[in-house]
């Protein structure tokens, strides 16, 4: 059983930058460099399957897990997630994030659950609150995708908009507590428009290590989302 780090207050806006946008040769130092002033750390996972690009597994967060105490959002673009989330539990990981597309979501979130991670459920930008909406009160976090994933540095797709904004209506409506976040052409422009439409958890990976000062960059996210 995994042993959950305090994901901070619901509601709450959150930032967590992006290591797929870090030097992959020296990612400790891309954590350090925002780990004061940062939220979670968000890893994407992929598999070159479910989306046209490989990364990262189990082992490099664990590697991470020991270089912060800060909360480890792992974002599973995989096909088969099912054969990986009791390695990323032992590793450290606190969520775990899946697709819906792929399907097995019951199963996906008991397991995800059984192993003591928190439950995420993302979707892409053609699928909308609609696809994630039978499974809103067993969630901790929805991610609605702002590109569609596989690669960073992405333009964000404004299409997305309204969907944040019907997810953020449904958790009003039926007195829900999950965090939504989400991920994709995230900066200091696009930052006040997703959360005025609900949206309190940030991914952001080229507006934050594209940056020469990473966590000035963060601070600026925070400065653009008025908190």
């Amino acid at each position: 059983m995994a042993t959950t780090r305090d994901p901070g207050a619901l509601g709450a806006l959150k930032v967590a930058p992006s290591i797929l946008s870090a030097d992959f040769a020296a990612l400790g130092a891309g954590v350090a460099a925002v780990d004061e002033v940062t939220d979670w750390i968000h890893v994407d996972v992929m598999d070159g399957h479910f989306v046209p690009n490989l990364t990262i597994g189990p082992p490099v967060v664990r590697s991470l897990r020991s270089a912060t105490d800060r909360y480890l959002d792992c974002h599973l673009m995989v096909t088969e997630p099912e054969i990986l989330l009791e390695g990323f539990a032992k590793a450290g990981a606190d969520g775990v994030t899946v697709h819906v597309e792929i399907g097995r979501t019951q199963e996906l979130i008991d397991a995800i659950r059984g192993l003591g991670m928190r439950v995420g459920l993302a979707v892409n930008p053609d699928g909308g609150a609609k696809l994630v909406e039978p499974w809103l009160e067993q969630v901790d976090l929805v991610l609605m995708m702002t590109v569609f994933p596989g690669f960073g540095g992405q333009a964000f797709i404004e299409s997305v908009v309204p969907e944040i904004a019907e997810v953020a209506r449904l958790r009003r409506e039926r007195a829900l507590s999950f965090d939504l976040e989400v991920d994709g052409g995230i900066d200091v422009t696009t930052t006040p428009v997703v959360v005025e439409a609900g949206a309190n958890v940030l991914v952001a990976g080229s507006a934050v290590y594209g940056k020469a000062d990473p966590a000035a960059a963060v601070g600026a996210l925070r400065a653009a989302a008025g908190s």
